[in-house]
């Protein structure tokens, strides 16, 4: 990586927790120039605009988000397991970025606003969603959940609730709701796990 690239960088990981804390419209270009310690022909030397660096800081804060709440999953090799896996790690682990998590901040953001960054946030959903949906489609081919469970309904009742109890917990200041949903996704699990008498409750 040239010193070029690694400026850039710098200067996405420098300015990524500024437009998750504070939003779009609420970081400037000068906010950024400070806490990057450049000019503002150091930022627009590498990148065009404002809008580019938001774009490219929330595509670096939701993979650091990602590959915090992924953790070891792949190294499940139960798809109920893993189900449970990911519910704690989005209910324990703490957000890598600062301002919390950068999916739900970007799409409140970004939803009367932003066309591009609502696009981003919408596509950073998608796959989430995506991914849930086949760990469910696995977990049904390998005999680890029933039959007929309706992979889309299992992923999207997920992503609502610890999105929703996510939102909940940081505005009460407790993590009440996020044990909740925790909770309420453990009785989901019992209902689609396979009768198999191997998993660990």
């Amino acid at each position: 990586m040239n010193k070029g690239e690694l400026t850039r960088q710098r200067i996405i990981a420098t300015a990524a927790p500024l437009f998750n804390q504070r939003g779009f419209d609420g970081c400037s270009m000068q906010d950024v120039m400070e806490a990057a310690h450049l000019e503002k022909g150091g930022i627009y030397r590498h990148f065009s605009s404002k809008e580019e660096l938001a774009a490219e800081c929330f595509q670096f804060s939701l993979a650091k988000a990602m590959r915090s709440r992924s953790g070891e999953v792949d190294h499940i090799p139960n798809a109920v397991e893993q189900l449970r896996y990911l519910v704690h790690r989005f209910v324990s682990a703490s957000s890598p970025v600062p301002g919390g998590c950068p999916l739900m901040n970007t799409a409140i953001d970004a939803d009367d606003g932003n066309a591009h960054l609502r696009r981003l946030a919408l596509q950073g959903l998608r796959d989430w969603r995506d991914r849930l949906i086949q760990v469910v489609d696995g977990g049904i081919a390998r005999g680890e959940i029933r039959d007929g469970t309706d992979s889309v309904r299992i992923a999207n009742t997920m992503v609502a609730l610890l999105e929703g109890s996510l939102m909940i917990s940081r505005m009460e200041g407790s993590t009440r709701a996020l044990d909740d949903a925790k909770a309420s996704f453990e009785a989901v699990l019992g209902e689609i796990a396979a009768d198999r008498g191997e998993l660990n409750h």
